[in-house]
């Protein structure tokens, strides 16, 4: 059996095994070594995002029943994508494939801070008043399923292998669950990992309130692209401990924190508050 065979052939355990295995890890990890304090309680705040997550997964299963791994597969029979149309090594195109997904994500969460209607859903990730590993799970049901549209376009130009579409969406959520997650390293681990991967300390900063650091490192995975594309920044003005996370006007409120009221948001106030290109908004460093 090949690695692409055994992969399909496991789906759903090894989706299983990595989401439960890097989310009871991140919350062990958090709780030894919290970076920030909580701002609200963390029962009622993982009760309404994991609701979000199992409604999520209710919705794509039920309007995309084969999923991107499936649609990776009938790609393959068809011989759709530039991988597909020229004769390359199994484990080259795997590769180049992870990599090439990483960077459509990233061009992807850009775009949804660029324009403003697809802002008002991506807000509902912002809108979180802490963060922790259930905020790299929070999304509004429209992104999930504008993302998995992209995601199948991506594929069908790439011709992306099913195990490498696999594997990457194992790594993309395993990466998003620890790069959200409210947890402590050493400033030298973290110079050293973010060559590497999104660490905690490097997305926490796309969550501040202010605008010109929320429109930095958009990476969810590889780090790569905030530096090649120049939105990479190191630092956020205040210390991580004391800048405000979230959205003004919206996080905090019953809308930002309940299901209903998640569901509803991308509906209310205005939508355009963080577009790409917003005058920066300082958060005076008074240490």
């Amino acid at each position: 059996m090949t690695f692409n065979e055994w992969a399909l052939a496991h789906e759903l355990s090894v989706r299983l095994a990595a989401f439960f295995g890097v989310f009871a890890l991140m919350a062990l990890w958090e709780a030894a070594a919290p970076r920030r304090v909580r701002l609200l309680a963390r029962p009622v705040r993982w009760l309404h995002n994991l609701a979000l997550v199992v409604l999520n997964n209710v919705i794509v299963r039920l309007l995309f029943p084969m999923a991107a791994v499936g649609f990776a597969l009938l790609c393959a029979e068809r011989g759709w994508g530039l991988l597909n149309a020229f004769d390359i090594p199994f484990w080259w195109a795997f590769v180049l494939s992870v990599i090439a997904l990483d960077f459509a994500i990233y061009l992807q969460h850009v775009m949804f801070h660029a324009v403003p209607l697809l802002w008002r859903f991506h807000r509902v990730h912002h809108a979180d008043a802490d963060f922790d590993v259930t905020t790299g799970l929070r999304f509004h049901p429209i992104e999930i399923l504008l993302s998995l549209l992209l995601k199948f376009a991506a594929i069908a130009l790439l011709g992306a292998p099913a195990a490498a579409v696999l594997v990457f969406e194992v790594l993309l959520n395993a990466t998003a669950m620890f790069n959200h997650a409210n947890l402590r390293m050493s400033e030298a681990v973290d110079r050293w990992l973010r060559w590497l991967l999104v660490t905690p300390e490097m997305h926490r900063i796309h969550h501040s309130m202010a605008v010109d650091e929320t429109n930095s490192n958009f990476g969810f995975n590889l780090p790569w692209w905030d530096r090649l594309c120049g939105t990479y920044r190191e630092r956020a003005r205040l210390p991580q401990e004391r800048m405000a996370i979230g959205v003004k006007g919206l996080t905090g409120s019953d809308g930002a924190v309940k299901l209903v009221g998640m569901l509803l948001l991308p509906f209310v106030g205005a939508g355009s508050d963080y577009a790409i290109g917003s005058a920066p908004e300082s958060q005076d460093d008074d240490s």
